[in-house]
């Protein structure tokens, strides 16, 4: 007897959920079904995926094994029929941006592709760029713009632009020339961990300080934006981010001496990732506008 694809899909959604009834409910299979299945895999293999804890099904060594190995394989799979049954300007694009980019970039990208191809429909997920890369190695997105840095082998990253990070206030005593060493006292309130802004940020004035006064931490750069505008504290963010509110003075650039913090805006994919017509239209329009995006805002 051979191992079937429908094994595969059953073993991966009770690593997944770890009982069999909730499974049975996911496929609409009996719980019998889905019992017997596993059970018909480990005799193939000739050994137990699971431990049978607690009632709960727990993976083994054999099972991790066995789960790293037809993971992406069946994912690469469902890729190609998902993407087989959508022609290019027809279908779902499933897109996962960080904050920044999710916030001042994305709408009007997703705006005007969804106006030039009215049956194409774009699915937007928010998160950090941890989350991000969570998300495609789940198989939960098809691809991610984000700001922070990656090191993951099995993600392919392409640089798509450039962004500049500032400190803000509100505190018009900081106007005159300083150095970030003189201002780290201070209280900063930064993105939580696992922001590609305060990821750059921290690693950027490492050499720079000894002990920044982070005194708060927020999930979404207009917490932070509201936040600052009322009370005496500073933080470090994209340009593009509090644009407005400089132009209109509602808060102030701090003229740092010797600090120029950049980062590097990503496009990032999962290298099983299969590429269709319609994901290559997809990403070179997104590429294209955020390009022409971030020279508007120089």
């Amino acid at each position: 007897m051979k191992l079937t694809l429908r094994q595969m899909e059953i073993f991966l959604n009770v690593v997944k959920e770890g009982h069999l009834t909730n499974v049975a409910k996911r496929m609409k299979l009996s719980q019998s079904a889905i019992s017997m299945s596993i059970k018909e895999l480990e005799n193939i293999l000739g050994s137990p995926l699971f431990d049978r804890i607690n009632k709960k099904l727990i993976l083994n060594e054999m099972g991790r094994s066995f789960q790293q190995e037809i993971f992406p394989l069946i994912k690469k799979l469902n890729d190609i029929e998902y993407e087989f049954k959508n022609t290019v300007n027809k279908g779902m694009v499933r897109v996962g941006a960080s904050t920044t980019i999710v916030d001042y970039l994305m709408p009007p990208i997703i705006c005007s592709y969804m106006n030039s191809y009215p049956d194409v429909k774009v699915g937007l997920k928010e998160g950090n760029t941890q989350r991000i890369v969570d998300l495609l190695k789940e198989g939960e997105i098809d691809v991610g713009f984000i700001e922070g840095r990656v090191n993951d082998p099995s993600i392919i990253k392409e640089l798509i632009g450039v962004d500049e990070l500032i400190v803000v206030t509100a505190d018009h005593s900081l106007l005159k020339p300083c150095f970030i060493g003189d201002i780290q006292e201070r209280k900063w309130v930064l993105r939580e961990e696992g922001s590609g802004t305060r990821d750059v940020f921290l690693d950027y004035i490492k050499d720079k300080v000894y002990n920044i006064n982070i005194f708060l931490e927020l999930g979404h750069t207009e917490s932070i934006k509201s936040l600052l505008l009322n009370h005496q504290c500073l933080t470090c963010i994209s340009k593009i981010a509090v644009k407005n509110e400089i132009l209109n003075k509602k808060l102030i650039q701090v003229p740092l001496k010797n600090f120029e913090c950049k980062r590097d805006f990503l496009m990032i994919y999962h290298k099983d990732k299969y590429q269709s017509e319609l994901f290559e239209k997809f990403i070179n329009f997104t590429k294209t506008m955020i390009q022409q995006m971030l020279k508007e805002n120089l």
